[in-house]
């Protein structure tokens, strides 16, 4: 009898589980994400919430090999979380347009899914940067501008705030821009994709990058407009403002490419995430 109760009580030892994977969705109230491991999973450095663009998935983004093997190599766990289905269309996209009603509250659901992943790689939000493309770039922004401290940082590519821009966020941050200087998805200055012109009261219209790094500027007390650091890595043309507020970090890279995740990318961001 005390061998079979041994046995059973055995069953039930509580283990490491992730019962959600790079294949199996995991569930969180609002929504769901995919989560893949690094090479190492038993030495988990820190994760990055990847937001995906218009029409994608966060089984996109695992498919996105400049993210996933950059990622996995230097002990970081990749957290992809879906948008809301488009009606009619295939993919996903999110709510976060300054004249669009909300589909979905995203603040709410990205904690969800960030509070989940903790759990699961056992990992404090210190440890946690949101990158996102496109509009998954946006998406973050406006995340990072409405919780600056729920992520240690964040990271957006060819994506910012859309018009009207915002006037202020909560609070300085931790964010470095990349764009592309060729990128005519979402040019440097924004463009109309609905309405009349420019200034139009209905109009669905992206933002201007570069008036959005001074709003982050202003947000972040720096001393000044002009960068103080420029340097230029591999095909990388960045400018970075240090003498803001404590704690707080804004940086800027340009490269020649059009609207794509550059080649570089994920390494050059991880170095910059690793020295703040």
């Amino acid at each position: 009898y005390k061998i079979i109760l041994s046995a059973l009580l055995l069953l039930y030892i509580p283990t490491q589980s992730y019962a959600c994977s790079d294949t199996t969705l995991c569930n969180v109230e609002g929504g769901d994400y995919y989560l893949k491991l690094p090479a190492d999973p038993d030495n988990i450095k820190g994760a990055m919430v990847f937001i995906h663009g218009f029409g994608g998935s966060g089984q996109g983004i695992l498919n996105n090999s400049e993210v996933t093997k950059n990622l996995s190599e230097r002990g970081y766990a990749l957290i992809a979380p879906n948008g809301m289905k488009m009606d009619g269309q295939t993919g996903h996209s999110w709510s976060f347009y300054p004249k669009v009603a909300y589909r979905r509250d995203e603040i709410p659901f990205l904690k969800a899914v960030r509070d989940d992943a903790m759990k699961r790689l056992d990992l404090n939000s210190d440890k946690m940067l949101m990158a996102g493309f496109s509009i998954g770039g946006s998406m973050t922004t406006y995340f990072a501008c409405e919780e600056p401290d729920a992520f240690h940082a964040y990271a957006p590519i060819g994506g910012s705030f859309w018009r009207p821009h915002p006037t202020q966020c909560n609070g300085p941050l931790r964010l470095f821009h990349t764009h592309g200087w060729s990128d005519g998805t979402v040019p440097l200055e924004g463009r109309v994709l609905r309405g009349a012109d420019i200034n139009s009261e209905n109009g669905l219209v992206q933002g201007d990058v570069f008036h959005s790094m001074e709003i982050l500027r202003y947000n972040n007390h720096c001393y000044q407009s002009k960068a103080d650091n420029f340097i230029i890595t591999e095909n990388f043309w960045r400018r970075s403002w240090s003498q803001c507020a404590p704690n707080s970090a804004l940086e800027i890279a340009l490269n020649p490419d059009g609207h794509i995740i550059p080649q570089g990318w994920t390494n050059m961001i991880l170095d910059w995430y690793e020295a703040l």
